[in-house]
């Protein structure tokens, strides 16, 4: 279960009074049903773990998508959670391209790496959340925000301050952002107008959107970037492409919308393996994995539940559509503005990465990095540890399902049988 839902529905589903709701394809959803008569008595109010980009507020009140599917004006009443995204978006979007302030152009030193790895990162997102650091054209001081990190980052910092080519990234990062935040704010006052009014300008939001992403994806900028600033520009580029997923969902296009998430998991995913072929150091996998391990593990687990439930409101009967659309079930935002800690702890994730690199090297775990965000790779790993172990008399390391091993045994494996085979 990906989702939390309130004490009481947590216990009606224990006790078996209440059961989650499942897609066609038996996916469970956000939402939980009354045994006995059916009903749809709650929805989720948060996510196990918090993802790094996906946006949860999308998802969770399922009940005010099929409000604004039928058009009920009292969904515009109501403009918080929306709101809360938009919000979130820009959030994200700020910090991410504030760090490449410190990662820079080209080849950036380890130390500068983990001063904005996926902790500190998650720190700086809080810092602004709790209005401890002003956003100003998707940058901030970053010598003010990381004024503990030592001399070094801030020597750092100012050496890519004067670096010409930084400076004209910057100034297309700059006017993207402004593009960005222009779409949000027209996004916002849409919701407040009547029908044939808000379509329009949520089309012209959405243009504005897309013309912003196309700056992001800029590949002549992009060729020029580290692994890292490479990931920092494309993690933008996937936060914008939410908010152009969502003007299509504020205008009742569903297939549109689940389409464009199809795409945009797509996206996440070559972009990802693009990052890891660009890694040419250790220093550069330790940003890099426990970045994308949640990326994986949790971002687009996220994206793709969001997927489920539009698919899955499309095959709601009109009758179920009714009851929802005049349901009272209370709203998640309450939850929502509380649910990330003011207290960042240090993420899973880096310490998963601490117990795998004490099990193999810089190889191995690059290719581990491979496994986890496209696991078809693995496959040609895989022969060629069957081939190589019959062939040299370790019949014993060939799997008979491959699907039990792990990638970390998988990678070690294929390494100490090359070197064997040398």
């Amino acid at each position: 279960m990906i989702f939390v839902f309130r004490p009481q529905h947590m216990i009606g589903l224990a006790n078996g009074t209440l059961k989650q709701v499942v897609s066609s394809s038996g996916i469970p959803l956000s939402m939980v049903r009354d045994t006995e008569t059916g009903k749809i008595v709650g929805h989720a109010v948060g996510v196990i773990t918090q993802p790094f980009l996906a946006v949860p507020q999308m998802i969770f009140d399922s009940v005010q998508m099929i409000q604004v599917h039928k058009g009920f004006q009292k969904t515009y009443e109501k403009l918080d959670t929306i709101q809360l995204c938009l919000n979130t978006l820009q959030k994200n979007v700020g910090v991410l391209q504030a760090t490449t302030a410190l990662i820079g152009v080209g080849t950036v030193a380890g130390v500068a790496l983990s001063a904005v790895n996926l902790y500190q990162t998650l720190k700086l997102r809080e810092d602004i959340k709790q209005l401890r650091v002003e956003v100003k054209d998707g940058f901030f001081d970053l010598k003010k925000a990381l004024t503990d990190q030592g001399a070094e980052i801030i020597k750092r910092i100012e050496q890519v301050a004067q670096d010409i080519n930084f400076r004209q990234h910057r100034l297309v990062l700059i006017q993207a952002y402004g593009k960005f935040q222009a779409a949000l704010k027209l996004i916002k006052t849409a919701l407040y107008t009547e029908l044939s009014i808000r379509n329009t300008d949520l089309a012209t939001a959405r243009h504005i959107l897309t013309n912003a992403l196309a700056d992001y994806n800029n590949p002549h900028l992009l060729s020029e970037t580290s692994a890292a600033g490479h990931l920092r520009r494309v993690e933008c580029a996937w936060l914008i492409d939410q908010a152009i997923v969502l003007t299509y969902q504020l205008q009742n296009q569903f297939a549109a919308v689940s389409d464009r998430l199809i795409q945009l998991q797509d996206k996440i995913r070559q972009d990802c393996v693009s990052v890891i072929e660009r890694c040419e150091s250790e220093e550069e996998l330790d940003f890099l994995f426990p970045e994308i391990t949640r990326i994986c593990k949790h971002d687009l687990v996220l994206l793709e539940s969001w997927q489920n439930h539009v698919d899955w409101i499309q095959t709601v009967s009109l009758h179920e559509q009714d009851f929802f659309a005049n349901s009272d079930l209370p709203s998640t935002n309450l939850y929502q503005d509380n649910q990330d800690s003011a207290i960042v702890t240090e993420p899973k994730e880096l310490l998963l990465y601490e117990t795998l690199k004490q099990k193999s090297h810089y190889t191995s775990l690059h290719n581990q990095l491979q496994f986890m965000i496209k696991p078809d790779s693995r496959r040609d790993y895989e022969d060629y540890i069957t081939q190589k172990a019959t062939a040299t008399g370790y019949k014993g390391l060939v799997a008979s399902n491959w699907q039990e091993i792990p990638d970390l045994t998988v990678a070690n494996l294929y390494h100490y049988l090359k070197d064997k085979n040398k």
